[in-house]
């Protein structure tokens, strides 16, 4: 692993800490509020998604039948990812909520701290193995004997 690797790994549990140290300013600090809310859209996704990142890149988007963009599936790859980061994080807050609710242990502290080791958990495990895609069956014409 690069340092750049392992620099992009760590900044979503950066992230989870630096928005459970924000929780220390006062109540209606707009930092304190950008920390959090940043960190709860973003960063469990990050890192749930990143254990995937091997095994989504092997299959890229498919391009339309005309082409008239060179870098759709680069940025449609892209458009995807970011997608599944945010909503993979609303579910994470969302389940992590939910159990604190039936628990009745819930408080916004201890959501902030369960997703932020969720994530920390999430960067240092390894990446999932892409498997290699399986070539599709070929398609005869209509009317063919195969």
């Amino acid at each position: 692993m690069t340092p750049q690797e392992l620099v992009v790994r760590m900044l979503p549990p950066f992230g989870g800490w630096l928005a459970l140290a924000a929780l220390a300013l006062p109540g209606g600090s707009p930092l304190r509020g950008a920390a959090v809310a940043v960190f709860l859209a973003a960063g469990p996704g990050a890192a749930l998604v990143g254990l995937c990142a091997p095994a989504l890149r092997v299959r890229p988007a498919q391009e339309p039948v005309e082409r008239r963009d060179p870098g759709f599936a680069r940025r449609s790859d892209l458009l995807e990812r970011l997608m599944l980061i945010v909503f993979v994080s609303v579910g994470a807050v969302m389940i992590v909520a939910t159990v604190l609710f039936a628990t009745h242990t819930f408080t916004a502290q201890r959501v902030l701290l369960a997703l932020t080791v969720l994530t920390t958990l999430a960067a240092f495990c390894p990446r999932l193995r892409a498997s290699p895609p399986t070539p599709s069956t070929p398609r005869t014409g209509k009317g063919s004997a195969l």
